[in-house]
């Protein structure tokens, strides 16, 4: 009986639980369907999205298919051109890698903030995680489809498009926009205060740009894969979301 009482938000558990798992299959089988994923990156999907929904509830899920769909759109985009440059998404979709590298971070803030009795500040950084996530990928993408050559961030030196490290003013204003969705629909979901949104949008943007650092001193010599370059922007974007969340956006 007192297991049955145990509430996880709103919700008693147990009920939380099979609406997650219902909603995790139906998800990791739509974005497997629409080869948005490999078969390994639908499995490492729909351990993201039960984890998400349990801990955080619909709010998260709403904020994991923005990402979903952004990331999505953004590397179908001009998929011809970046074929021709080498440097496009295979068609089979994201391994289960490339989806915990992503949205790892953002997965653990969410149940870490469930552990700490709904802990803002962590809900905060999963926003965060989550935009930047969205930001590097449309910023990325869009580059390589609209621009036939880009500036390394380290340098300025002028390098073909898709460069690790590579940057255009247009894929950067693009991810920007992409930080701005996620965190809005975080938002509207009452995940975060729309107060908030700037902290989640401005530390998305600042992992977006640790990301291309990273990629033009570490990824180009082949010491950080592509992989841990985007899983520690992530983990940029959440921690600079804490700072700031702490500091003075309460």
């Amino acid at each position: 009986m007192a297991l049955l009482s145990i509430q996880l938000g709103t919700e008693p558990f147990l009920r939380r639980a099979a609406v997650a798992l219902v909603i995790t299959l139906l998800f990791a089988s739509t974005a497997r369907w629409m080869r948005g994923v490999s078969r390994s990156g639908a499995w490492a999907g729909a351990a993201v999205t039960f984890a998400l929904y349990v801990s955080a509830g619909l709010g998260a899920f709403a904020a994991l298919v923005s990402v979903f769909l952004l990331a999505f759109g953004a590397t179908r985009f001009g998929y011809s051109r970046k074929q021709r440059l080498g440097t496009a998404e295979t068609r089979d979709g994201r391994s289960w890698s490339q989806v915990l590298a992503n949205l790892g971070v953002g997965t653990a803030a969410a149940f870490l903030s469930k552990i700490r009795g709904g802990d803002a500040v962590l809900l905060l950084a999963m926003a965060a995680a989550f935009a930047e996530a969205v930001a590097d990928t449309v910023s990325s993408e869009y580059g390589q489809a609209r621009s036939r050559s880009a500036r390394l961030i380290t340098t300025g030196e002028t390098v073909p498009a898709g460069t690790d490290g590579g940057v255009t003013l247009g894929g950067t204003g693009a991810g920007a926009l992409g930080a701005f969705i996620v965190s809005a629909v975080c938002a509207v979901t009452g995940l975060i205060p729309w107060k908030w949104t700037a902290i989640a949008m401005f530390a998305a943007i600042f992992g977006m740009l640790i990301d291309s650092v990273l990629g033009a001193s570490f990824e180009q010599r082949k010491i950080l894969d592509n992989d841990r370059v985007n899983f520690l922007g992530t983990l940029t974007a959440a921690v600079v979301a804490v700072a700031l969340g702490s500091g003075f956006g309460r």
